[in-house]
Protein backbone atom coordinates (compact mmCIF):
# COMPACT_ATOMS: atom_id res chain seq x y z
CA UNK A 1 0.00 0.00 0.00
CA UNK A 2 1.09 3.06 -0.58
CA UNK A 3 1.64 6.51 1.63
CA UNK A 4 -1.13 8.92 1.01
CA UNK A 5 -0.47 12.31 0.16
CA UNK A 6 -0.02 14.17 3.28
CA UNK A 7 -2.72 17.32 3.51
CA UNK A 8 0.62 19.58 5.38
CA UNK A 9 3.89 19.69 6.66
CA UNK A 10 4.48 20.61 10.03
CA UNK A 11 6.24 24.54 9.82
CA UNK A 12 6.43 25.20 13.79
CA UNK A 13 5.53 24.05 17.40
CA UNK A 14 4.65 27.06 19.06
CA UNK A 15 5.09 27.67 22.91
CA UNK A 16 2.99 30.45 24.85
CA UNK A 17 5.68 32.18 27.13
CA UNK A 18 5.49 35.04 28.85
CA UNK A 19 9.20 36.14 27.69
CA UNK A 20 9.57 34.71 24.22
CA UNK A 21 13.56 36.03 23.32
CA UNK A 22 14.11 34.47 26.85
CA UNK A 23 12.92 31.12 26.00
CA UNK A 24 14.14 31.33 22.35
CA UNK A 25 17.66 31.70 23.92
CA UNK A 26 17.29 28.68 26.16
CA UNK A 27 15.84 26.36 23.56
CA UNK A 28 18.85 27.30 21.00
CA UNK A 29 21.16 26.55 23.82
CA UNK A 30 19.67 23.50 24.08
CA UNK A 31 19.11 22.01 20.73
CA UNK A 32 21.39 24.87 18.80
CA UNK A 33 19.85 27.51 16.20
CA UNK A 34 19.42 31.17 16.41
CA UNK A 35 16.22 33.16 17.67
CA UNK A 36 14.88 35.40 14.81
CA UNK A 37 13.36 38.39 16.22
CA UNK A 38 10.28 38.94 13.79
CA UNK A 39 7.83 42.18 12.90
CA UNK A 40 5.85 40.91 15.81
CA UNK A 41 7.96 41.46 19.25
CA UNK A 42 5.27 39.01 20.97
CA UNK A 43 6.90 36.02 18.70
CA UNK A 44 10.46 34.54 18.10
CA UNK A 45 11.43 32.17 15.76
CA UNK A 46 14.32 29.63 16.56
CA UNK A 47 14.84 27.63 13.06
CA UNK A 48 16.42 24.19 14.45
CA UNK A 49 19.44 22.57 12.74
CA UNK A 50 17.89 19.71 11.65
CA UNK A 51 14.00 19.86 12.70
CA UNK A 52 11.11 22.08 12.45
CA UNK A 53 10.92 25.77 13.79
CA UNK A 54 10.34 26.34 17.43
CA UNK A 55 8.25 29.97 17.75
CA UNK A 56 7.53 31.57 21.10
CA UNK A 57 4.85 33.67 21.28
CA UNK A 58 4.24 36.21 24.19
CA UNK A 59 1.42 35.10 26.62
CA UNK A 60 1.67 37.24 29.88
CA UNK A 61 -0.85 35.60 31.53
CA UNK A 62 0.39 31.73 30.88
CA UNK A 63 -0.04 29.56 33.96
CA UNK A 64 2.63 26.59 33.76
CA UNK A 65 1.66 23.09 33.61
CA UNK A 66 2.03 21.03 36.93
CA UNK A 67 3.85 18.08 36.50
CA UNK A 68 2.98 15.50 37.34
CA UNK A 69 -0.64 16.58 37.87
CA UNK A 70 -3.22 16.01 34.77
CA UNK A 71 -6.20 17.04 36.72
CA UNK A 72 -5.39 20.74 36.11
CA UNK A 73 -3.31 22.49 33.80
CA UNK A 74 -2.44 19.90 31.62
CA UNK A 75 0.86 19.81 29.79
CA UNK A 76 -0.98 19.81 26.81
CA UNK A 77 2.43 18.58 24.93
CA UNK A 78 6.23 18.58 25.87
CA UNK A 79 9.52 18.39 23.60
CA UNK A 80 11.86 15.56 24.14
CA UNK A 81 15.60 15.66 23.21
CA UNK A 82 18.28 13.57 22.41
CA UNK A 83 20.95 14.03 25.37
CA UNK A 84 23.08 11.16 24.62
CA UNK A 85 23.72 7.65 24.42
CA UNK A 86 25.69 7.01 27.43
CA UNK A 87 25.11 8.31 31.05
CA UNK A 88 28.29 10.03 30.57
CA UNK A 89 26.64 11.78 27.93
CA UNK A 90 23.39 12.17 29.62
CA UNK A 91 24.82 13.59 33.00
CA UNK A 92 26.63 16.18 30.70
CA UNK A 93 23.41 17.44 28.96
CA UNK A 94 21.77 17.15 32.52
CA UNK A 95 24.25 19.97 33.75
CA UNK A 96 23.93 21.82 30.60
CA UNK A 97 20.20 22.22 31.11
CA UNK A 98 20.28 23.24 34.51
CA UNK A 99 22.92 26.17 34.09
CA UNK A 100 20.68 27.32 31.56
CA UNK A 101 17.79 27.91 34.14
CA UNK A 102 16.27 24.39 33.72
CA UNK A 103 14.52 22.91 36.75
CA UNK A 104 14.19 18.71 36.87
CA UNK A 105 10.76 17.69 37.49
CA UNK A 106 11.25 13.48 37.29
CA UNK A 107 14.57 12.07 37.44
CA UNK A 108 13.39 9.03 39.02
CA UNK A 109 14.30 5.30 37.58
CA UNK A 110 16.42 7.35 35.13
CA UNK A 111 18.18 3.95 34.28
CA UNK A 112 15.11 2.21 33.91
CA UNK A 113 12.76 4.82 31.87
CA UNK A 114 15.99 6.42 29.76
CA UNK A 115 14.57 10.09 30.07
CA UNK A 116 14.86 12.79 32.73
CA UNK A 117 11.71 15.56 33.02
CA UNK A 118 12.89 18.89 33.67
CA UNK A 119 11.08 22.34 33.30
CA UNK A 120 12.36 25.05 31.29
CA UNK A 121 12.15 28.31 32.58
CA UNK A 122 9.12 29.39 31.42
CA UNK A 123 7.43 25.84 33.23
CA UNK A 124 7.19 23.74 30.21
CA UNK A 125 8.07 20.63 30.53
CA UNK A 126 10.72 18.58 28.42
CA UNK A 127 12.61 15.53 28.46
CA UNK A 128 16.31 14.26 27.67
CA UNK A 129 16.22 11.08 26.53
CA UNK A 130 18.64 8.18 26.46
CA UNK A 131 19.19 7.19 22.54
CA UNK A 132 21.20 4.23 21.77
CA UNK A 133 22.24 5.56 18.05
Amino acid sequence: MAPETPVARLRSVVVDCPDPAGLARFYAAVAGGTPEREDDPGWVVLRLPDGPRLAFQRAPELTAPQWPRSDRDAQQFHLDFDGGSTWEEMDASHEKVLALGARVLDAADREKKDFVVYADPAGHPFCLCRIDH
